[in-house]
Parts: C-alpha cells; structure tokens; sequence
C-alpha cells in the first residue's frame, strides 16, 4: 500500500509540474495546428467600387498561393481615421501573421502600424502613403504625382491651353490625393495662359460634399470658368453632378481620378474629358504577394508601382483601357 501511495504520489507531483511548466509559456498569438496564413487588408474604407475591386485582387493572390486567409475589414467612411486604427489594433491582438493597409491619414497610422512591427507582425502600405518611421515591407501604389501630372496636361489639351480651371481638393492628410494635386498643380505651371482660380478647397469624402462644395464654386466662377479637376471618384461624381445641374455639361471641362458608371457613361457623352486610371486589381493581388513573400524570406522593393493611365473618349473601348474603366470587384 505504502509503494502504491508513493507512485500517485509521483503522479499527481509530475502531473502538477507539468501544468506549472505549460501555464509558463508565452501565449502564442499566431494560428495553432493549422499551415494558413492570416493576412488582414484594410482599406481607406469600404464603400467605393475601387476598394471592392482590391478586395477582389487580394483575394485573388491568397487564392493562387493557397492556404492563405484574407481577413476584409475596414471603416466605411474614408475620413474615420479613429476606426481605421481601432481595426488594426484589433488585427493586432487577434495575432494575423500580416497586415496590408492603405491608411486614410499618413500620420494618424504611424503608432498603430508601429506596433504592429513591434510585434512581429510585417506591414505592407498600399494606395497612400505614410509618414516616415515604421519599417514596412513595400509601398504599393499608383504613381499619383504623375497621375496628377497626367490629368494637368489632359486639363490643358481639353481648354485649349488657356482659360480658368479649379483643383477641389479632397482631404488633408491624404498622401495619395494630395500627391495627385501637387503633380495637377505642377503640370499646369507649364502653361501660361492657364489660370487655376481655386485650389484650397476641400471636397470631403463622399459625394453629396463635393457637389455641395461644387456648387458653390461654379456659382462663385461659373461665368468665366473653362475647367475642374476633381482628385478621386466620390468627388469627381459629385462635380459632374454639380456642372450637369448647373446646365454646364460639356462646357466645363471635367477631368476625372478613378471610374464610375455616371464617370463612365460622362465621358462617353462628352460631360467628362478624361479619366485618370489605377488598377485597384493589381494593387491588392501584388500587396498579397509581397507579404507572403516577405513571411518567406524574401526580398521585396521598397516601393512597387502598379501603373497608371488616361481614359478619353478616344481610347475607352480599347485595352488595357476598357478593363480598367471597369475592374473586377468583389461582391
């Protein structure tokens, strides 16, 4: 009896070790058991076509990688900084083995994204830049100065290169719309006979602001106003509302960044004179890519452009153009 209480004895003690030893380790915050790859991509926001489309880009990549999961979670409004880094704490603590992020504020993102490579997670930036500091993987982007630059010289060819155009601006701190408008801005300069009479006003992040703030400025200007340049879709949909009230369609030149269906059809009749392209695809499929590739090892550059391009009346029906009028979305 003695020898059978002793051996439970040694039982029960190993078995108390043991549990004292497991309750020791750190907790792991990444997957357990399973060889997927958990990748959280947050965009600006969530209601615009472009983010849908890449969504559908991402999940594109984790589909032809396998074993990759994509976690879609972003504010819906573009201007709710305070949300956007609510979701990536939380992608934090959920323990994601990646995240990739387009951040609606340059600096607003810089802590959050910090502490994020502060615990092993790597960070791809994608579509707007963000402030010097952390150590991200890649930044994978249109050129938007050149964007810009691009839509200057369509503005001057659609007015003949002289009369007064306005910028509407869209909101401060936004790297990648603000890149679009030093490079509109820098374009113009070239021509001297062109007047930009407006280009301190902010259009906000949906449509129903821009128009509002479009109205204002065609009643201000409307007489001797030749152009506007309008730096994303919600605020390009919102001037080409503003100039079709206005009874000024075709009139005032409109030069466009990123499609619509109304953006689309404008440009068609002739109420819109151009579009500036991304491709939201390729930026989603390549961010993932880069991640992954990253988590394995390898060496990704700095900065990776994913092109960009000008819609006319001219060139719609033809390729790459008309499949960048229309991307693929994610529904």
């Amino acid at each position: 009896m003695k020898r059978a209480a002793n051996c439970l004895l040694l039982f029960t003690s190993a078995m108390l070790a043991a549990t004292l030893l497991s309750g020791c380790k750190p907790s792991s915050t990444s997957h357990t058991g399973s060889d997927t790859v958990r990748l959280a991509v947050i965009p600006k926001g969530t209601s615009h076509e472009f983010w849908k489309s890449v969504h559908f880009g991402a999940q594109k990549a984790a589909t032809e990688i396998g074993d990759v999961e994509i976690i879609w979670r972003g504010p819906v409004v573009e201007s709710d900084t305070g949300s956007q880094i609510e979701v990536v704490k939380d992608m934090i603590t959920m323990g994601v083995d990646g995240i990739v992020l387009a951040p609606n504020q340059k600096g607003g993102l810089v802590d959050a994204v910090d502490e994020a490579i502060g615990e092993d997670i790597p960070v791809v930036i994608f579509d707007s830049g963000l402030d010097d500091g952390p150590k991200i993987v890649s930044y994978v982007a249109t050129n938007n100065f050149k964007g810009g630059q691009m839509a200057g010289d369509a503005m001057a060819k659609a007015i003949g290169e002289k009369g007064n155009v306005i910028l509407l601006r869209y909101l401060a701190g936004s790297e990648s719309t603000e890149q679009r408008e030093e490079g509109f801005l820098d374009a113009i300069a070239k021509y001297p006979d062109i007047t930009v009479v407006s280009s301190d006003e902010y259009a906000g992040d949906n449509a129903t602001k821009a128009k509002e703030k479009a109205d204002q400025l065609i009643q201000l200007h409307g007489e001797t106003l030749d152009g506007m340049f309008a730096v994303c879709e919600p605020n390009a949909n919102g001037t080409l509302e503003a100039i079709k009230n206005a009874g000024m369609a075709g009139k005032i030149k409109l030069i466009a960044f990123d499609p619509s269906d109304a953006l689309i059809k404008a440009l068609r009749d002739g109420h819109c004179h151009g579009i500036v392209l991304q491709d939201p695809v390729q930026m989603g499929y390549l961010s993932v890519i880069s991640l992954v590739d990253s988590i394995n090892g390898k060496s990704i550059p700095e900065f990776q452009s994913t092109g960009e391009y000008l819609a006319t009346q001219d060139n719609m029906d033809g390729e790459p153009i008309k499949q960048l009028l229309k991307p693929e979305l994610m529904e």
